[in-house]
């Protein structure tokens, strides 16, 4: 019997995960969402493609996401990975140059930085909004 994906749920989860409240999703989202609004959409086994398409820009999530994340399945995975009897010996083969390393987490923390930038620009905006209402 094939289980079926609970996208409100999901969606749900990956807020959770990002910290993100329903109250602060919601004005995301704009003046036809409140906390309720959330909390009754994240009950939905399915949720309108439209609305996915909000929540995915609001959250910075890909849509599929939503629609094909199932946490039984990722339990499963984990449960069979970790509770199997089959010894792992092995040895690890570090083929990497070190300097080159260094220079693509020095690239990594660049990006990450300007990322942060932004965000923080953008939340300004959005306080901006909030404070011009």
């Amino acid at each position: 019997m094939e289980q079926k994906i609970h996208q409100g749920r999901n969606v749900k989860r990956f807020r959770e995960m990002l910290g993100i409240k329903q109250e602060a999703l919601a004005f995301d989202l704009g003046n036809d969402w409140n906390q309720k609004k959330i909390s009754m959409l994240e009950q939905k086994d399915v949720i309108e493609n439209d609305i996915l398409d909000q929540i995915s820009n609001a959250l910075k999530i890909p849509v599929e996401a939503f629609q094909n994340f199932d946490e039984e399945q990722a339990v499963n995975v984990i449960a069979n990975t970790f509770n199997n009897n089959d010894s792992a010996i092995g040895f690890v083969i570090n083929n990497y140059n070190p300097i080159e390393k260094i220079i693509q987490l020095h690239e990594e923390k660049i990006a990450l930085y300007e990322r942060m930038l932004k965000e923080k620009d953008e939340m300004m905006v959005r306080l901006e909004k909030l404070i011009g209402k």
